[in-house]
């Protein structure tokens, strides 16, 4: 248990719950692929989930200036760890993950000593609305780069989420991310359905991550806008999800693969009618 559990958001604890479930363990492990459980970026429209999720990693980290064996990375939402063992492999950073699941991390720190990685990565039970680590200074504490794939949406306290992430970054630091948005345009009421299947009562969006930063002193060095990819990340994990149906229900309760199932259906028709937003937003502390 986390000690930041008791005073961590409603919407925090909701998803915490959830992702500590064994239907959402099984289903995530399995049709994400248990590596990366995020949006991946597709080159083509049939290739496997976990190859264009781990694209969208190698993206991610192409787009920071200064990533080598003398960074140090918070990684805030880490599910399974995927991003860390890449980071860790590929370029010898050392990463503490944070993650509100605990389920999640016992699968992420057995996936990172098969990876011969445990020593490169710490898995922290914990909120990213009270990061449990030190303001940083041009010392030793802080973090020279904050990560963060899709977790985001999870908090009903963002500004707040956003504003730990410059606590604990290092002046000169890098903040890059991906969340599921809602469109800067999006009517009023139109992703009731995936609020309610998501237990939220909104979504951030393009405008409002950058102005919240810009107001808490982050520099928006680029958000690259890549909705298509929500799109086509949700398609695909659908089609997975009915191609393997009846397996998937020897293992898991047959009303969450059916919910499953619709919810996806609403992220795929609200990004068709252009009411949804996802990219890669790269923020810069002075």
């Amino acid at each position: 248990m986390s000690s930041n559990e008791a005073i961590q958001s409603a919407a925090v604890e909701t998803a915490r719950n959830y992702y500590n479930s064994e239907d959402a363990d099984t289903f995530y492990s399995q049709v994400w692929g248990g590596e990366d459980i995020h949006i991946g970026m597709y080159v083509n429209a049939d290739e496997p989930i976990s190859v264009a999720s781990q694209r969208t990693v190698i993206t991610m980290a192409e787009r920071l200036p200064q990533l080598d064996a003398n960074s140090h990375i918070l990684d805030i939402g880490s599910g399974y760890c995927g991003a860390a063992r890449y980071l860790a492999k590929t370029y010898g950073a050392s990463v503490s993950a944070l993650n509100l699941s605990e389920v999640e991390n016992q699968r992420a720190n057995a996936l990172n000593v098969a990876a011969g990685l445990a020593e490169k990565i710490t898995v922290t039970d914990g909120s990213f609305e009270q990061i449990p680590f030190a303001t940083a200074s041009t010392s030793e504490a802080g973090f020279d780069i904050l990560w963060s794939q899709d977790a985001i949406l999870h908090s009903d306290k963002r500004e707040q989420v956003l504003a730990e992430a410059f606590r604990v970054l290092k002046p000169g630091g890098y903040f890059v991310f991906t969340d599921p948005m809602q469109a800067d345009d999006c009517p009023a009421g139109v992703l009731q359905p995936i609020l309610d299947r998501i237990h939220l009562s909104s979504l951030g969006s393009p405008g409002f991550y950058r102005s919240a930063a810009e107001k808490l002193g982050f520099e928006v060095v680029e958000f690259d806008d890549q909705t298509n990819q929500l799109i086509n990340h949700y398609q695909r994990v659908l089609e997975e999800t009915e191609k393997f149906t009846p397996a998937l229900e020897q293992k898991i309760d047959p009303l969450y693969v059916a919910r499953m199932k619709t919810g996806l259906t609403y992220w795929v028709e609200g990004g068709r009618a252009g009411h949804l937003a996802w990219g890669i937003f790269l923020l810069r502390k002075p």
